[in-house]
């Protein structure tokens, strides 16, 4: 992998300073295009906190954890040790000193993510990670809960969506196996952080327009809001 730096390594910016931009929808609408393309634009870090919630499903399933157990999950997270690392413009979660790599887009661990990301004690303890992760500059933070709970204070919130027959094929041609309305039922319905559109966010249909002509709107959008 490419230009691997460690959290020591890394020149601190100020995160008075740094700008957080947050992409969030619901599965298979295009939040990694958008915030792929924003990262590039700006110089930003591209952070995608699903890969996050699917490198600790990864862990369990490695360990012979139940996700349908909570208490099971929550000991293995905490048995496991991780670090955050900045490679070729985007943060990569490694656990026990190991990227997961492909591995997180397997059957398995699309099928268990959304129990797991359901979880409260995880959910808490990569939002603490998700929000210590300004020590390495401006942000692009894409998930289901960057604009209502990681980041509620930027003004620069979107959240993105289309039909879900369009976002069905996006997520079968990305080679993922999982059913989006019943993903959209789990994420919108769960107890502990649930999709929602934040106050302030920009709704985004990315069924409607090609990624170039998204990206425009969005950063229309976002000179409009001063960034």
């Amino acid at each position: 992998m490419k230009s691997l730096q460690s959290e020591s390594s890394v020149s601190k910016q100020s995160t008075a300073r740094a700008v957080v931009i947050a992409i969030d929808g619901t599965s298979g609408s295009g939040k990694s295009t958008i915030a792929k393309a924003l990262a590039r634009h700006y110089g930003f870090v591209h952070v995608d906190t699903g890969a996050m919630y699917r490198a600790v499903t990864w862990h369990c399933l490695q360990h012979g954890a139940d996700c349908n157990d909570a208490a099971a999950v929550v000991r293995a997270m905490r048995e496991m040790k991780s670090d955050f690392r900045l490679c070729d413009g985007r943060i990569v979660m490694f656990i026990n000193g190991a990227d997961p790599g492909e591995s997180l887009r397997s059957e398995a661990v699309t099928q268990n993510v959304s129990l797991v990301a359901r979880i409260p004690e995880v959910r808490a303890w990569l939002v603490a990670q998700q929000r210590a992760l300004l020590r390495f500059g401006s942000l692009v933070m894409e998930g289901r809960d960057i604009g209502s709970v990681v980041f509620p204070d930027t003004p620069f919130k979107f959240y993105v969506d289309a039909d879900p027959a369009v976002r069905a094929a996006r997520r079968a041609s990305d080679g993922y196996a999982d059913q989006v309305t019943q993903r959209d039922q789990l994420d919108t319905t769960r107890k502990v952080s649930p999709l929602v559109v934040s106050p302030g966010a920009c709704l985004v249909d990315t069924g409607k327009n090609t990624p170039p002509q998204t990206l425009a709107l969005v950063l229309a959008e976002l000179k409009r809001r001063g960034l």
